[in-house]
């Protein structure tokens, strides 16, 4: 099954992160890769690192990449997380994958939607497989078992709100 979490609003990682916290209560094994995150300390993060069944692997730098100039370790990091994701997939061992901000990484062009598409429709009925991110692409929207979309209706950022402990990271 494969399953999207995209749209302008937030709550797309914590949906995915909500449902390996389900599959975990099932003992069920979960693989988390993160797409264009590295060194940050996200609270799921340090919660999860001393449960067992599952893996958070990261792939990128503490830094925002710039969509019109990627640096050269984006686009590397990005390239590295999806063989990865293609070895944990290929390796039948866990019972859910999450593929966090893959549909960021895509839309960057970071990686190659010539690789990856084919790849996740061939590997989706598979296993439980979850992508997150904005602007995912029509073609993994059109193979997708099931698509939410959140919808930013209103946000504190535009009060000049910066990034909260617990709330965004």
């Amino acid at each position: 099954m494969l399953q999207i979490y995209t749209g302008n609003g937030k709550g797309k990682t914590t949906a995915s992160l909500g449902l390996a916290t389900r599959f975990l209560g099932h003992n069920k094994k979960i693989c988390i890769i993160q797409f264009m995150k590295k060194n940050i300390e996200y609270g799921e993060i340090t919660f999860f690192e001393n449960i067992p069944n599952i893996d958070i692997i990261q792939f990128g730098t503490p830094d925002f990449v710039d969509k019109k100039n990627p640096k050269k370790i984006d686009l590397e990091e990005a390239v590295k997380g999806f063989h990865k994701a293609k070895e944990v997939i290929l390796s039948k061992k866990y019972d859910l994958i999450i593929l966090d901000e893959l549909n960021v990484a895509l839309d960057f062009e970071l990686i190659s939607p010539e690789e990856v598409l084919p790849f996740i429709k061939e590997h989706k009925d598979d296993l439980e497989l979850v992508i997150t991110g904005r602007y995912a692409p029509a073609e993994l929207l059109e193979i997708a078992d099931l698509v939410t979309e959140m919808k930013e209706i209103k946000h504190y950022y535009q009060k000049d709100f910066s990034a909260r402990e617990g709330t965004e990271y």
